[in-house]
């Protein structure tokens, strides 16, 4: 009889036996950025998540900085929206502003932004429209000048998420036609059309005026496509691909980690954090316990990087757990 309980006697042989170890320096918090002063709101379908003006971030910003995370994930919400998403673009738009912000009193901190024109357009959707159909050629010059101008307020990261066809490559030559080629950039490669982004736009105010994106983001029943998508991200050039979401696509994750050597993200997304938060505060789960297994699960399924509305609060937890001597 093979005897594997041996191994699982007590926590200090579980522990030395432990595959998968989950580290702070694991996971980027996503930040919303909102045009405005002195201005703290809390995004109502997702507990413990604000919306920040930008004299308003050093409250979490000194967090972050504190908890050793990876890095911050920075979305951006300005005042006005029109049908050209000038302000995604703009030197003096909320996003750049706050890179800088930043940039200059937290250096410490990693700061990837979100590319996408979706917040910043007047329909909501992720590219220039005609009638209600989305464009995706003559969105790429302004999704390139996008990422351009970002990283010239001092982003170090960018991650295109719009899944417009070839906007890496678009992309990476803007960004490396800027004398910006030691930029790398993380693609939403496999992001699917999914109902758990639902508090998301609550909180980014993205939200589509008409219609819904499976034009351009993904049938949630396809798998092979999923590693088509990633395939075609790295030839144009990514140095991170990331599958969206997290929970429902390990399968996807794990197949593609396995068959590609690149670096990969997940974003534990709005309606996966919401769900636990729910449970949590009606007494079903423990909020620790869950949320610490379901992103275990994630890296143990090939993620590098954890892109998650836990992780702030999973760095304390981990800290805590290290001082009592328990990891």
């Amino acid at each position: 009889m093979k005897r594997f309980r041996r191994l699982r006697r007590d926590e200090r042989i579980r522990s030395l036996m432990q595959e998968t170890r989950l580290c702070r320096a694991d996971l980027l918090y996503p930040l919303f950025v909102i045009e405005g002063e002195n201005i703290k709101n809390p995004v109502a379908s997702m507990p413990g998540v604000f919306q920040y003006s930008i004299d308003c971030l050093d409250e979490v910003l000194v967090r972050v900085s504190r908890s050793r995370i990876g890095g911050v994930l920075l979305f951006g919400i300005p005042a006005v929206k029109d049908e050209t998403a000038s302000q995604a673009y703009a030197e003096d738009g909320v996003t750049q502003r706050a890179v800088s912000y930043i940039r200059e009193k937290y250096p410490e901190i990693y700061v990837v932004v979100d590319v996408c024109l979706c917040e910043y357009m007047s329909h909501g959707h992720c590219g220039l429209v005609r009638g209600e159909t989305v464009l995706n050629d003559e969105t790429l010059p302004l999704l390139a000048k996008m990422a351009v101008s970002l990283v010239r307020a001092g982003a170090d990261m960018v991650a295109p998420s719009d899944m417009m066809d070839g906007r890496v490559a678009a992309i990476r030559k803007a960004l490396d036609d800027a004398g910006f080629s030691q930029t790398p950039v993380m693609a939403y490669s496999a992001k699917f059309a999914s109902a758990y982004y639902g508090p998301f736009r609550d909180a980014a105010h993205s939200a589509p005026g008409f219609g819904d994106r499976k034009s351009y983001q993904m049938d949630y029943a396809n798998g092979q496509e999923a590693l088509r998508e990633i395939e075609a991200d790295m030839e144009e050039g990514a140095d991170i691909v990331m599958v969206k979401p997290a929970l429902a696509y390990l399968d996807v994750l794990k197949e593609a980690s396995a068959q590609f050597r690149i670096p990969f993200a997940v974003y534990n997304v709005s309606g996966e954090y919401a769900m636990v938060k729910a449970a949590a505060q009606n007494g079903w789960l423990d909020e620790k316990k869950i949320v610490t297994e379901n992103l275990t699960a994630m890296k143990r399924a090939g993620a590098k990087i954890i892109i998650t509305y836990h992780a702030l609060d999973v760095a304390e937890w981990l800290h805590g757990d290290r001082e009592a001597g328990r990891m």
